[in-house]
């Protein structure tokens, strides 16, 4: 099995599985939306992670009506989000052992976001 981030679908197949044209995905990348590995003759392949993202981008332009610049400031935004909250989860592991050593108690408030797109 494959993982995650293993590109090896090629453009036909993921144009085939998403119902869009193999064109529509060269604009992504032309966009610099998405970034799909290339094998050494150059053929794009895509990882399921390329795939995930496709479907975002997907929603976004076919459900809200974003446009790709839009989609671009979106899927920026959600990056820097997961980055700081990795940086935020490290923190608190941080704090969390230093409290155990010093045995002092301290809460801290969980809070995190989860990109939720809805149909009209």
């Amino acid at each position: 099995m494959y993982s995650y981030d293993e590109p090896v679908y090629l453009i036909s197949v993921v144009a085939k599985i998403l119902e869009i044209h193999p064109q529509t995905l060269r604009q992504y990348e032309k966009e610099g939306l998405i970034e799909p590995g290339r094998t050494d003759g150059k053929m794009r392949l895509y990882s399921q992670r390329d795939i995930d993202k496709i479907k975002t981008i997907l929603r976004l332009t076919r459900d809200m009506g974003v446009n790709l610049a839009g989609v671009d400031i979106i899927l920026r935004l959600k990056e820097k989000l997961d980055e700081l909250d990795n940086i935020n989860e490290e923190l608190r592991d941080n704090l969390q052992k230093k409290t155990q050593n010093s045995g002092t108690r301290v809460s801290v408030k969980q809070s995190s976001y989860e990109l939720i797109l809805f149909k009209k």
